[in-house]
């Protein structure tokens, strides 16, 4: 069974990077090589404006679980550019043991 909508199957591979939570990317995050980001930010940022695109002809409240899958994979996205567009690893540099956590979700 397919995660994402039809049109971004080839993100399937990449489908452990939709993830509900912002804690959950963090700790994948972390957790990543910086070849694994970089593998997930090469396969996923030419196609997120494609992403925004289709999410937004949705309604926000009522997307299927397919679309919500590829919300959760831009958020990961996000998640995951600072470390290979700036940093060139997982963790913020010389921020010793901080952690980031959220304290409310998105709605979605």
């Amino acid at each position: 069974m397919p995660t994402f909508p039809a049109d971004f199957a080839e993100l399937e591979p990449f489908a452990d990077w939709s993830l509900a939570t912002e804690s959950e990317r963090y700790a994948k995050r972390l957790s990543s090589t910086m070849d694994e980001l970089q593998a997930f930010y090469d396969a996923a940022f030419p196609r997120l404006a494609d992403a925004l695109a289709h999410l937004d002809a949705l309604e926000l409240d009522a997307l299927p679980d397919d679309a919500t899958r590829l919300l959760w994979l831009c958020y990961s996205l996000v998640n995951a550019s600072f470390p290979v567009e700036v940093w060139r690893q997982p963790r913020v540099p010389d921020s010793g043991a901080a952690s980031m956590d959220m304290l409310i979700e998105p709605a979605v």
